[in-house]
């Protein structure tokens, strides 16, 4: 009997180009609607696809920091989801539902 061995997914493996990120965090805020750590939880997934390390040099935040707000538990603040979003090179929109 051979012994199947499976890698973890992670969704930040998938995330290469800007469009791929874009319609990822669009699903994710559409999908958050019940639950805005959702929200949190896939910015964080996109900040490991484009480096955290980066993030924080460029948001001026730390790592550690970046970490626990974009984690499954994270609370971040719009102020950090908006220096995230820009340093990532997109933008919120707000349209009519």
């Amino acid at each position: 009997m051979t012994l199947e061995t499976f890698t973890p997914y992670d969704s930040a493996d998938y995330l290469k180009s800007d469009d791929d990120i874009a319609a990822y965090l669009d699903a994710a805020l559409e999908e958050s609607i019940d639950d805005p750590s959702f929200f949190a939880h896939a910015l964080g997934v996109v900040a490991r696809a484009r480096s955290m390390t980066r993030l924080a040099a460029e948001t001026g935040i730390t790592r550690e920091g970046l970490y626990k707000a974009l984690s499954d538990d994270g609370n971040p603040s719009l102020m950090t989801v908006l220096k995230v979003t820009r340093a990532l090179g997109l933008r919120l929109s707000v349209s009519a539902a």
